[in-house]
């Protein structure tokens, strides 16, 4: 699990691809403040997913310093296929990572074979206490986010080891994420995504509501919606078979 040497700098990743199976290789990109771990194992080391799971810049395993904007993301995780030499992977992204694969569907559609946008919208607006807080109140803030990442059947487990996700990256990183995100507007671009793309949401999540993944169902042809039920924001964690399991069934549908 290398540092790959990338145009952008260094950034740590895992590769779970079994070259047996001959299938597209799918990129995951975790949110604001994450890690390549926000995804469950359930999904990272499926076999047919054929994934690469990435530590952007500034968090987890990736040294910083963290971006300032999705589209500067987006390009790192160019860079990343760059130096693997993949031309083209279907791009999996939750939350903040949603925005970062929407946006390299957009602007370089032919690196792009596919999406999976889990909990994530075309448009990403921030609570002003967020990012009044993050730089001031660090701790009182990513006590807030904690309150709205899960909903009340989450476990003790799951808030615990978001919240040194959080604080394991700087302010200045995590601020960086916040902002980009509530910059992050694509809603008059979603005709122009033109690759299958499967939308996961939850009833339960309270940064990206549900209405948000029914938004890029309407506007993304052709596109499939799966709705989670009970799940908060981070899905993925709160419900991680249920998440694996429709990726699962999407992939095996399609014409790659």
């Amino acid at each position: 699990m290398p540092l790959a040497q990338t145009r952008n700098g260094p950034i740590w990743y895992a590769d779970h691809r079994d070259p047996t199976l001959h299938r597209p290789t799918a990129i995951l990109i975790h949110g604001a403040g994450g890690t390549h771990l926000d995804w469950p194992a359930e999904l990272r080391r499926m076999p047919e997913a054929s994934a690469i799971v990435v530590d952007l810049p500034g968090h987890g395993r990736s040294p910083g310093p963290g971006r300032q904007s999705v589209a500067a993301y987006a390009d790192d995780v160019f860079a990343l296929m760059d130096s693997l030499k993949i031309g083209r992977a279907i791009l999996g992204g939750h939350s903040m990572g949603g925005a970062i694969a929407l946006t390299m569907a957009l602007s370089m559609p032919e690196r792009a074979r596919g999406l999976v946008l889990v909990g994530t919208g075309a448009k990403l607006a921030v609570h002003p206490d967020i990012l009044n807080g993050i730089l001031t109140e660090l701790g009182k803030t990513i006590g807030l986010l904690i309150g709205w990442y899960y909903s009340p059947s989450a476990t003790e487990q799951m808030r615990r080891r978001t919240q040194q996700a959080l604080s394991s990256v700087t302010p200045q990183t995590l601020y960086g994420d916040y902002a980009a995100v509530n910059q992050f507007d694509v809603r008059d671009q979603l005709n122009h995504v033109q690759v299958p793309t499967l939308i996961v949401g939850s009833t339960a999540d309270q940064l990206t509501p549900f209405k948000f993944s029914e938004y890029l169902h309407e506007h993304i042809a052709g596109s499939q919606l799966v709705k989670v039920e009970g799940a908060g924001h981070m899905l993925p964690i709160e419900q991680p078979e249920t998440v694996a399991e429709a990726v699962l069934k999407w992939l095996l549908v399609q014409a790659w």
